[in-house]
């Protein structure tokens, strides 16, 4: 088996790399489910919202300005008329925005069923968020742990099949009850000796905690 062969072969899910968000989700009714995805206005977040809308579900797409997230919204109804999508206002780098996004989604949605962590920033200069926390940390691990609120690095991969494994995740029924795990190429996979770490983990949790209380914002 060539190296091409290898890396985009099917694992135990029936699927693998180079499987397609709308491959994995063929035949899924999600027309009961609420959805919130963060990062969908480009790039992989946008492909997993217009597949999630695909399947019926409601998406909900937070945006840091109205304006660019009608924009998204009137690209995806171009290709799909149908869809239910909701564009609400969300900064992830401003924990007041964060808090402002979840008090109107719970005033507004009856429910969320499906939360899909996708936006993120990588590798940017240093610099302070509005709360005066590192941009980075604060956009990729503070905002989301506080709003109820995932980075690739795609090899090889378009952004349909980089949007494979979260679709599936989110609507397979193979994975219904499964929890806690960690998922590449839509099979459930080894992660990092330091994403195993339990005490880095209770830490970086702690002094996430202790971040938030300081400013206000207990968990």
């Amino acid at each position: 088996m060539g190296l091409l062969g290898w890396l985009w072969r099917a694992g135990p899910s029936g699927f693998g790399s180079s499987s397609t968000a709308e491959q994995v989700t063929q035949g899924i009714d999600a027309s009961q489910l609420t959805a919130i995805v963060t990062g969908a206005t480009n790039g992989i977040g946008k492909e997993t919202a217009r597949v999630l809308a695909l399947r019926g579900a409601k998406v909900i797409i937070p945006s840091r300005t109205l304006d660019s997230g009608l924009k998204v919204k009137q690209s995806l109804l171009e290709q799909n008329p149908s869809a239910e999508l909701h564009v609400m206002e969300m900064d992830l780098s401003s924990l007041d925005s964060v808090d402002s996004f979840a008090r109107s989604f719970n005033s507004s949605h009856k429910h969320l069923n499906i939360l899909i962590n996708n936006a993120g920033i990588m590798a940017c200069p240093f610099q302070l968020s509005r709360d005066g926390i590192e941009l980075q940390f604060a956009t990729n691990h503070l905002a989301l742990m506080k709003s109820l609120a995932a980075l690739a690095k795609p090899i090889l991969k378009s952004i349909p099949e980089g949007a494979a494994t979260t679709c599936y995740l989110a609507l397979h029924p193979k994975v219904k009850d499964v929890t806690g795990k960690y998922f590449a190429d839509c099979n459930e996979a080894m992660p990092s000796p330091k994403a195993r770490d339990e005490m880095l983990g209770k830490t970086l949790w702690e002094f996430s905690e202790e971040l938030l209380k300081r400013r206000g914002r207990p968990v």
